[in-house]
């Protein structure tokens, strides 16, 4: 093979691979996943979730016991949650789909577990994403792709460096107290 046959036969390579690759994220754009209680917490995850109108929501369960019912929904929109209603449980493994067309906040519950607070929200969209701020405001940590308790660590340890230096200047300023006895005596 010379070198303008291989050069051919790569560029057509390279052209495939981007004309698969295209079509495989428009395909992820249009669905997306929840969790239903990940670890065994009673949470869906994630808790709010910014969708496009014709976007198919995945919700895949990893523990036992739950079930989808719908709080609030838009008018005109048809979304019954989990087949059963409220009585009806589903346990790990069992995947449920809903297509989400009407633009709107639709909320819902996992009914055993709604006291305490397995509730989430579908907002629909015509972007599919939070609405801007406009001005870059405060975000919420938890959009950030941190847990939270990772800023407590960080806040917890710049804390603990002041307070070691402020320790520090007082100890070489002032010395220890007259009454602590040393090992020399």
């Amino acid at each position: 093979m010379n070198r303008r046959d291989f050069l051919r036969t790569a560029g057509g390579a390279t052209a495939m691979a981007g004309a698969v690759g295209a079509s495989g994220s428009a395909a992820a754009q249009s669905s997306k996943e929840v969790v239903v209680g990940p670890g065994g917490s009673l949470v869906f995850e994630p808790t709010e979730l910014y969708v496009s109108p014709g976007t198919t929501v995945n919700f895949v369960w990893e523990s036992d016991g739950h079930n989808i019912v719908v709080d609030s929904q838009p008018e005109g929109a048809n979304w019954e949650g989990t087949e059963g209603g409220a009585t009806k449980l589903y346990d790990t493994g069992h995947e449920y789909s809903h297509t989400f067309e009407t633009t709107g906040t639709y909320e819902y519950a996992c009914e055993p577990h709604r006291t305490a607070g397995m509730l989430g929200t579908v907002i629909v969209n015509e972007s599919g994403q939070p609405p801007s701020a406009g001005g870059g405001g405060p975000v919420d940590p938890k959009h950030m792709g941190v847990p939270i308790q990772a800023h407590f660590v960080g806040f917890a340890t710049v804390l603990m460096i002041f307070v070691s230096l402020i320790f520090t200047f007082f100890m070489l300023k002032y010395g220890e107290s007259p009454h602590a006895s040393g090992g020399n005596r």
